[in-house]
């Protein structure tokens, strides 16, 4: 197994890690640390402790048979890979960009460009065109309190925000560490193999997410991971890539226009 990075960070586009961490540390520092690194070594990681699950409640979907239609005509504008329909999707003035990391964003640029920097629409052979296809497929959206008449999708479980802030507490962790599964019933593997045992499964609540490992016989590991967790005894297990949801998921927004109906307002990048 090949072990990618043990942060935890989902998006809405699949389960790789996007969160970039910097370390500096002095040089001596670093001369002890590697002294005593083949005895760390041969110590493994202690097992999360067992944790009270917080349920989760799906969220119902969205019943406006135009913004039903204005989805179906996004996956058709992402299946043709063509620029034009797709700034004709757009809202042409007021899209914003929130949690944009990188600084990208260009209030000079139309909005249709600043969204194709937003989910790297053409890099990596157009993964930003299958980002759009797995929007347009989400059929949950919730109110954006911070825009008026602004709706995003996915939109995120219910739960009890108590009971979520204790599990934090008691847990010594924050949100980012937790995900859900997109469907209940969803295996939880010994191996970060489809046919590997199962050693549980996850219904509708909150898992502790540790990290993410590819198989040694993934040509290229990181494009696929599997998620590592804990199950709520504490036991270790893989979860399959894309099963799991994060509160932090990237998101798309939408507004409808009175007269030019649904369009594309904004964008929500994943992560803290």
């Amino acid at each position: 197994m090949r072990r990618l990075d043990s942060g935890a960070n989902l998006t809405a586009r699949d389960s790789a890690p996007t969160m970039r961490h910097s370390f500096s540390f002095p040089l001596t520092i670093i001369v002890v640390s590697c002294a005593g690194l083949s005895a760390a070594a041969q110590t493994p990681p202690r097992p999360p402790k067992p944790y009270a699950p917080v349920a989760i409640t799906r969220p119902a979907a969205a019943d406006d048979v135009t913004f039903i239609a204005f989805r179906a005509t996004l996956a058709a504008a992402a299946k043709t890979r063509i620029y034009a329909e797709l700034e004709s999707l757009v809202l042409a003035r007021g899209f914003f960009w929130d949690r944009d990391f990188s600084q990208q964003f260009d209030p000079r640029k139309p909005s249709v460009d600043n969204l194709a920097a937003a989910i790297s629409l053409e890099q990596g052979n157009g993964t930003g065109w299958d980002a759009l296809t797995a929007f347009a497929a989400h059929d949950a959206a919730e109110p954006l309190d911070s825009r008026p008449g602004v709706i995003c999708a996915p939109a995120r479980p219910g739960y009890d925000s108590v009971a979520f802030s204790k599990l934090l507490d008691v847990t010594y962790t924050s949100g980012i560490d937790w995900a859900y599964p997109r469907v209940d019933a969803t295996p939880v593997r010994a191996a970060p193999q489809p046919g590997a045992a199962t050693v549980g499964t996850l219904g509708a609540h909150f898992v502790r997410l540790l990290g993410f490992e590819g198989a040694d016989s993934e040509a290229a590991p990181r494009r696929n991971p599997w998620a590592r967790v804990a199950l709520p005894d504490g036991k270790p297990g893989f979860v399959a890539p894309g099963s799991l949801m994060s509160l932090a998921a990237e998101r798309l927004c939408y507004i409808k226009d009175l007269v030019g109906g649904w369009r594309i307002a904004g964008y929500i990048a994943g992560g803290n």
